[in-house]
């Protein structure tokens, strides 16, 4: 009940959540941290929510699911969305059966961890070298497809990212183009379960322009990732085309504070205000310690008094 009633408390503005990106693989990879222990972390932080990712749970049981959103509800959080990372792209007909699957179970959980509204984040898959674009996309669309009765079950909302690739894949997304990710957004005609995932600092790290790909999709974010990258010295936004992510993240960049990076988010903000957009926007932040998250939720706060 407390989830519920902290979800209409913030309904009629845009609201602020953090995800803890410094501790992605603590948690989720075991290393001696638990969702439990970053949830306690949080509370001196000025968020409203608290994002999810789906490799930081120990079992996907009922239970320990419900003892999750306790949690969340007891420190004062809703729960936004859940960071889902299906592989739709699989050359195997079966692993992509079971993504659909995973991906279908992870809907209920982020129901029972966020109530009705929340989102449920949805990617493509890997780009895999011997996969085309036209089969890839077939697939990802049936996939996608395959999911949304789930979604429509649970009042759960997909919301596909304009992603770099998951931190624990080989191959970077295979949506992760501008061109690609709009080809593939405009061939799933649903809009109440199925919209975008936007993230800014993705856009940049593909070689593409944020705020035209803000544009073009601005009536379809149901969710944003708000994180912010620098270049290092020597390093320019031309050398990004050169990189296609298949190790790691492109070397010259780095995570930042964000609202001090390469994003316009006065721009940003402006295009969300003029769609009318009031749902939730999550800092990935906090790679160089917590003060820094706490300064990125700090000028998240200052953006929603300037356009909110």
């Amino acid at each position: 009940m407390l989830r519920s009633k902290q979800r209409m408390e913030f309904s009629l503005t845009m609201k602020i959540a953090a995800f803890p990106k410094c501790y992605l693989e603590d948690i989720a990879a075991e290393g001696g941290m638990t969702v439990f222990d970053w949830i306690e972390q949080a509370k001196a932080l000025p968020a409203e929510g608290l994002e999810m990712y789906e490799g930081f749970f120990t079992s996907l049981d009922d239970g320990y699911i419900r003892g999750v959103g306790d949690a969340i509800a007891d420190a004062g959080f809703a729960m936004p969305m859940l960071c889902c990372s299906p592989n739709f792209t699989h050359p195997d007909a079966d692993e992509r059966k079971r993504a659909v699957e995973r991906q279908a179970r992870m809907v209920r959980v982020t129901r029972l961890l966020g109530g009705e509204g929340a989102v449920c984040r949805v990617l493509s898959g890997q780009r895999y070298p011997d996969v085309a674009r036209e089969q890839g996309l077939a697939w990802v669309v049936e996939c996608i497809e395959q999911t949304l009765p789930a979604a429509r079950e649970h009042n759960i909302v997909l919301g596909l990212e304009n992603h770099y690739k998951d931190g624990f894949w080989r191959y970077p997304e295979f949506a992760q183009k501008m061109e690609v990710f709009l080809e593939l957004l405009n061939a799933i005609s649903e809009r109440e379960f199925f919209g975008v995932q936007y993230d800014p600092s993705n856009a940049i790290v593909a070689g593409d322009d944020p705020l035209a790909l803000l544009r073009a999709v601005a009536d379809r974010v149901v969710s944003m990732h708000a994180s912010d990258r620098y270049l290092l010295p020597g390093y320019a936004l031309e050398d990004l085309r050169g990189s296609d992510g298949s190790i790691g993240y492109f070397e010259g960049l780095r995570h930042g504070v964000v609202g001090e990076g390469l994003n316009d988010y006065d721009a940003i903000f402006q295009i969300l205000r003029d769609a009318g957009y009031r749902g939730w926007v999550s800092i990935e932040d906090g790679m160089n310690g917590m003060g820094e998250m706490r300064q990125s939720l700090e000028f998240l706060h200052r953006m929603r008094d300037k356009y909110f």
